[in-house]
Formats: structure tokens, sequence, C-alpha cells
């Protein structure tokens, strides 16, 4: 796949930067690369740990996250080699640093976009799960080999899949060790994007270029409310959205917003 989109150029940020990712910025949009890719991007306690500390720690500036995966893979799932090492404690505690990894990800500052290509799988999916738009190359495919395993998935992945793709076909994945295509990923609903090889990188790119002009009040409503709401009985879901329709609409970003939308210098919705 590309390393970057064509018309950008990443530059690093050595405060940052660390080694088990490749952190940049393009203008609004931070991009976090994972960086483990002799291990097929196998997550880690440590890479974790930077993954967490990178989005809780964003830039001023930063609009949108990008993420993707170094080398010829997303992100082949959790690291096995850690995990024989833990008692029922640890492997609680490690859980838990996975949530709250994630939940970073997913009701944090900003939009998060993911570039998939190569294996998805596992904690791969547990991640993308949490970002907010996933993109794929034709040549991504996605698993949940825990069930074959002998384990559970334990990143978020029965939160967060099952609302994605619906509970049957995760089922499936978990007991069959079924493995879907990039083709079926779409259809199913886990990503909203199909590209062809080697092009999810740039098309995540200028999505997340544009995410990040989203006023910062309207994307916190996008991403803290209307994940809450889709989860609340008709009449709490409507009440949650007067709300925040009414805090989002009284901002001073949407009212110069709606001032030039009127002046008529404001985009229009057209057919891309």
């Amino acid at each position: 796949m590309n390393a970057t989109p064509p018309s950008a150029t990443l530059s690093p940020n050595p405060s940052t930067a660390t080694d088990l990712l490749q952190i940049s910025q393009v203008e609004r949009v931070l991009h976090i690369r994972l960086n483990r890719p002799a291990k097929r991007n196998a997550i880690s306690d440590a890479l974790i740990a930077q993954i967490h500390t990178a989005v809780i720690n964003l830039p001023a500036d930063v609009g949108a996250i990008l993420i993707s995966g170094e080398g010829e893979h997303f992100c082949a799932g959790l690291d096995l080699s850690e995990l024989v090492k833990r008692d029922i404690g640890g492997a609680v505690l490690h859980s838990r640093s996975w949530h709250a990894a994630f939940d970073a990800l997913q009701y944090g500052k900003v939009p998060v976009i993911a570039a998939l290509h190569g294996a998805v799988v596992g904690g791969g999916l547990e991640l993308a799960a949490a970002c907010h738009i996933r993109v794929a190359d034709s040549g991504a495919y996605f698993g949940l080999p825990e069930g074959q395993r002998g384990i559970f998935v334990g990143g978020g992945g029965s939160v967060r899949i099952p609302r994605l793709m619906g509970v049957s076909r995760m089922t499936d994945m978990m007991l069959t060790g079924r493995v879907y295509s990039a083709d079926e990923a779409e259809r199913y609903g886990l990503v909203q994007y199909l590209v062809g090889e080697g092009e999810a990188l740039e098309k995540a790119m200028a999505l997340a270029q544009r995410a990040a002009k989203t006023a910062p009040m309207t994307a916190f409503a996008v991403m803290h409310a209307l994940p809450r709401i889709a989860e609340q009985s008709p009449s709490e879901g409507l009440f949650t959205e007067s709300l925040m329709s009414s805090i989002a609409a009284s901002t001073p970003e949407a009212q110069a917003r709606l001032e030039a939308f009127l002046q008529g210098r404001a985009e229009k919705v057209v057919k891309s």
C-alpha cells in the first residue's frame, strides 16, 4: 500500500514519536501508524499504552486522527506471547487497559478514521471497531480467531462488533473461525468504504481532512451523544437529541457557519 497519500507530506513530531508507533501530522490530521511490521503489528502491552498516551495527548490544533498499520497488515491482533504469562487478575487488568485505550479513541476529542489493509484480525478488529469511520482496501480480511485459541475477545469487541455487523455474524466468526473478505466487511457493516488495494490510506486521509473541519461541538455530539442515543428508548433519545441540538446550535462556531450559509459563502450538499 502507499506509504502516504501522494498529495501529503508527513512531518514527524519527535515529542510524540515512539518505538512502536510512527506519529506525524498533516495539517489538522494526526497520523498514528502501528509500527511492529515484523509482528504484523500485534498489540502488546507497550503498544496499547502508547496508543492510549497518543490519543489523550493530542496537539491543540488536531481535528481528526488517522490510524493505519506499517507493513503488509493493519493489525493481526493480540501479542499472544504476553497472554500466556498472565494470571486471572492480570488478565482482567490487561483487558481493562484495552478498554481504556479504545474508549479514549471512540469517546475522545476528535473523530478517528482507520485505514485497513491486510490482516484486521482479533484485537486489530477491536481497534478498528473503536474508530468512527473505517476504510478498507480490497485486500483486507477480517477475523476473530479467539475462539480457535481457547480465549474470548477482551478489547471491547463483544460490545462494538455486534453493533456493526450483528450478533449472529460475530458468533459465526468466533465459533467457526470464519474470515470475511473486504467486500463482505463492507456489505455487513464492518467498514463504510471499500477501495482498491493500496488505496485505503489515501482515502482515509481525505476523509480525515474533511472530518477535521467539523465544528467541535458537532463532532462531540456525533462521537459522544449519537451512540448513546441509539441505545436509549425513543422518548429518551429524542429528549437527549433536543438537548444536544440546542447546545450545538448555540455555539459561536455554529452561528458563524449558519450565517455563512445564508450569505452563500458555505458549501452546498452535492452528489459526490
